[in-house]
């Protein structure tokens, strides 16, 4: 199974082949608007030069080699040498019918025991999470699903801040304090910013601080014993938030897991002359020849002895390679750290902790500002903590349901799942729909409305899917078409099959009644064709183009692409929704067609959006 334009390129491919023109020009892609065809190949003008040929020539020789296949209505030349298409509506039906049988909606599952290991999130320890934190979660875990959709082995880790100096701050606070309690999360918050205040104005402070950290770091049982206490009370923080945002991880690391690996990563890459000191510290050059911009020598001791960022994620990338073996792994980390990551991946790759066949990939983004084009705070001018902006969605949310008069007839627990979801939804697909690179805007007005490209608007069109299709379910009729063509269908395929297997399919469905068996063929689409007319036609090619936007999203890491695919869709079903009849059809073949353009618009809605992490009520 593939996409329409996948399809197409094959036989393209197949022409080019046979009239010995570079099969890398045949790709097939849809028209662009105002185009009266429905697809186009330019493959004929990119051979047209190499071999001195007219183009339109070129493209006549094409079009002779495909036209006599059942499938087009149309294919001519425009301008210099385009070949126009336009596909037999019954082709496109016979697609559509392949397409309702494919439980991955034409997406080709990579057959593969690769694992990519995504790095997201980043919390830190005794530190209240932020909006600075809802960019790499919500990017982070899209990616994740996404990978998993298309066959791989994904495995999702948090990688929190629960080492260094910060710890030593707390620790020795705790210490100054004469502290012997139980820690809470509202402690910690009060405890970091005093201690941090106070080693930057006294020195000796700062040496309790670095004091507390080595004997932490040498295995000191009561600091470690009391730094997992407060490690404890963080990670239950920052999973009350991130399961109020739907974000998942496969493991809880920190920067601590990669500590017993420093030492001799270390001594390693000094032994091999890869690492070399310079004014007393410990660094690998990573720069070369043809670089236009300077990139800085990685450190990984300083003059102390203390060790930074760099040289916690390269023996992270030790670690995970041990752990996991993975042939990628992709970092959600601001766009403001795309050199660190630069010096790090070069030095991975300059001393062979990893090999080249993995990819190492920086997947940044941009910041998240508020309507005066800063970065997002409070009116107090304070960075807002994760669970109140998440709050502020949900009464947001709330007054959006009143408003327009959604959810009235439900009870409270019920009507505030749905208000969770809509704000949930707004706040993810207000971030997914941007380029990541980008900068956004956040405007809880703006994203909150049911109307224009926002996550509560296809909530909107998701659930009146849903309510159309248990209106049929609950509507249909006894003696339709349906029933004459199971029956037929049925029959075929008792023709084709063993007397084992008839047998068992005979009892299977003589335990049901007709109206059951009715309804496991609509379910099943047995009996159910797709009869494409010119008002459906729209619909049926956007929904032939799914595996399309998928694939390119996948491959540049970017849910924006099916973002903008999944509002063109609701878009698209809007108007057919509106210019045909549905329910009211009274030609029975016609509806069950277009009831099966329902189904497959609302699969392919309900699937982008959980890869975009974003649950769908069953009412609203």
């Amino acid at each position: 199974m593939a996409s329409l334009t996948q399809n197409l390129t094959r036989i393209f491919e197949e022409a080019f082949i046979a009239l010995d023109l570079p099969v890398q020009h045949a790709r097939v892609q849809v028209s662009g608007a105002g185009q009266d065809a429905q697809f186009q190949c330019n493959g004929a003008l990119a051979c047209a030069k190499p071999l001195k040929k007219n183009p339109r020539e070129i493209a006549q020789s094409i079009i002779d080699q495909i036209k006599d296949k059942d499938i087009f209505a149309d294919l001519s030349i425009g301008g210099p040498g385009f070949i126009n298409i336009t596909l037999k509506e019954s082709y496109i039906s016979t697609f559509l019918d392949d397409l309702s049988d494919s439980d991955t909606l034409g997406v080709q599952i990579i057959d593969t025991e690769e694992t990519i290991v995504l790095d997201y999130g980043g919390p830190n320890i005794a530190k209240a999470m932020h909006v600075g934190h809802l960019r790499s979660s919500i990017i982070g875990d899209s990616l994740r699903r996404m990978y998993a959709y298309a066959g791989y082995n994904t495995v999702g880790d948090v990688h929190m801040g629960d080492w260094g100096t910060p710890m030593g701050m707390i620790l020795s606070e705790l210490d100054l304090m004469k502290f012997d309690g139980e820690i809470t999360m509202e402690m910690l918050a009060e405890i970091y910013p005093k201690a941090s205040a106070a080693c930057k104005e006294d020195e000796s402070r700062a040496a309790l601080a670095r004091e507390a950290t080595r004997k932490l770091q040498d295995g000191d049982p009561d600091y470690t014993q009391r730094w997992r206490e407060f490690i404890d009370v963080s990670i239950a923080g920052m999973k009350k938030n991130f399961d109020a945002l739907g974000v998942h991880f496969d493991e809880w690391k920190g920067e601590s897991d990669a500590h017993p690996f420093i030492a001799p990563m270390v001594e390693d890459l000094k032994s091999r002359g890869i690492a070399h000191e310079d004014e007393g510290a410990l660094i690998i050059n990573v720069s070369k020849e043809d670089d236009k911009k300077e990139v800085p020598p990685l450190i990984l001791l300083k003059s102390d002895g203390a060790v930074l960022y760099g040289t916690t994620d390269l023996a992270t990338i030790i670690d995970r390679i041990k752990s996991h073996n993975p042939s990628k792994i992709i970092y959600v980390v601001d766009q403001r750290q795309a050199l660190h990551f630069e010096q790090v991946f070069r030095a991975a790759y300059k001393s062979k902790i990893i090999s080249n066949n993995v990819a190492l990939i920086h997947a940044g983004f941009g910041t998240m500002n508020g309507t005066d084009g800063k970065p997002f705070k409070t009116r107090a001018g304070d960075v807002m903590k994760l669970e109140d902006l998440i709050e502020m969605g949900i009464e947001k949310a709330t007054a959006r349901l009143d408003e327009a008069e959604l959810a009235k007839d439900m009870d409270e627990a019920e009507r505030a799942d749905i208000a969770h979801k809509v704000a949930i939804a707004a706040l993810k697909f207000a971030d997914l729909q941007n380029n990541r690179i980008a900068d956004y805007v956040f405007d809880i007005d703006r994203m909150t409305s049911f109307e224009g490209k926002t996550g509560p608007y296809l909530l909107y069109q998701a659930v009146r899917i849903q309510s159309l299709l248990r209106k049929a379910k609950e509507n249909m009729p006894e003696d339709s078409v349906i029933r004459d063509n199971l029956r037929e269908t049925t029959k075929r395929v008792l023709e084709s099959i063993t007397s084992e297997e008839r047998a068992k399919m005979r009892a299977y469905f003589d335990k049901k009644t007709p109206q059951e068996r009715l309804e496991f063929s609509a379910r099943h689409g047995i009996g159910m064709h797709y009869q494409i007319q010119e008002e459906d036609r729209d619909l049926a090619l956007l929904l032939g183009s799914f595996a399309d936007h998928f694939e390119n999203a996948l491959k540049n890491n970017t849910p924006h692409v099916l973002c903008d695919y999944a509002y063109k869709l609701a878009q698209e079903f809007s108007s057919f929704y509106g210019n045909c009849h549905i329910l009211s059809e009274t030609d029975e073949a016609l509806r069950a067609s277009r009831l099966k353009l329902c189904q497959q618009t609302h699969k392919q809605l309900i699937t982008i959006l959980n890869l975009l992490g974003i649950d769908v009520p069953k009412r609203m």
